[in-house]
């Protein structure tokens, strides 16, 4: 497993600089820059600005400097946000959105695997059929209508949530909720879908046939088994959710990263940009490189060494 993990390291920092590389020049690429708006600045102004963040700079000094400072962990300054370094901000902003994702996850773990499971041992009968039309409703309706339904009624017609805001455990429910609706519902139909699968295969038949107890069955050969499409599933879906959603952080007023992020987009503020970017890839990779060693774990068929 070592050479498996040293190999993956090394396709992760190849992938890591790419993702520098191809994002950094599309940045420059697109007409107009940070300092660019409706009223234009003072060309005397525009100029020390560019001169004080090395904008003036010919690209490949920028992108070699740019690349020093990522080595040591330095994305800059905010082009924006007066006195703030990237990596400062998205140390204030991220553990927001992980606390909503890490809350999100929880909850489509613990709904979506054991519903999906029912459903399959339910199959055909009226219990099945209303988790996959829960689960339908859950897959179809997006978010964003998800969050103004439970705004409207949680918090203005019965009045027992907070609309919006972050911090205090009431105020983490509905956007949490929200936030998990269709990947609870996904997991629900990717858990059910796996499990009539394994569930038909002759080792299960076997294992019957041998006399164990349906709940052996089940949980010990079945879910282990069917859990391989799910984990791949949520391991880069846990990348997306916890460095933050820009549609429920917006409708909640949560001050996480994802809202940041789109915010740093329409004002051209290239270095918060490239950081965040750059910090999603890396959490992204990571957690792939986690899913593929939890593979060996589920499945001890799977050797991740060949």
């Amino acid at each position: 497993m070592g050479r498996f993990i040293l190999s993956r390291l090394v396709s992760m920092v190849v992938t890591i600089f790419l993702i520098i590389t191809i994002t950094f020049f599309l940045m420059h690429a697109i007409p107009g820059g940070p300092f660019a708006s409706e009223k234009k600045l003072p060309e005397a102004i525009e100029k020390a600005l560019n001169e004080k963040y090395h904008l003036d700079d010919p690209l490949h000094k920028q992108y070699v400097d740019y690349l020093k400072g990522v080595a040591v962990g330095d994305f800059g300054p905010s082009f924006k946000l007066k006195g703030q370094n990237v990596s400062d901000i998205i140390a204030q902003r991220f553990p927001v959105s992980a606390q909503l994702g890490g809350i999100a996850i929880f909850l489509i773990l613990i709904a979506g695997i054991p519903l999906g499971v029912v459903a399959a041992l339910k199959q055909g009968t009226w219990v099945d059929n209303m988790v996959m039309f829960l689960a339908i409703i859950g897959v179809t309706i997006p978010s964003f209508v998800i969050a103004t339904v439970m705004i409207y009624t949680f918090s203005v017609k019965l009045g027992w949530l907070p609309p919006a805001r972050w911090g205090e455990f009431d105020q983490m429910i509905m956007p949490s909720i929200a936030l998990a609706a269709y990947a609870m519902a996904f997991v629900a139909r990717l858990t059910r879908s796996s499990m009539l699968e394994v569930i038909s295969q002759d080792y299960i038949r076997t294992a019957r046939a041998k006399g164990l107890t349906e709940k052996v069955v089940v949980f010990k050969h079945a879910l282990k088994n069917a859990l391989i499409p799910i984990v791949t599933y949520i391991g880069p879906l846990s990348a997306g959710i916890m460095t933050g959603s820009f549609v429920i952080e917006k409708i909640f007023a949560v001050p996480g990263l994802g809202r940041f992020f789109v915010d740093s987009i329409t004002s051209r503020d290239y270095t918060v940009i490239m950081g965040v970017t750059i910090f999603y890839a890396t959490f992204l990779v990571i957690m792939i490189l986690v899913v593929d060693i939890l593979y060996a774990f589920i499945d001890p068929r799977i050797k991740l060494d060949q």
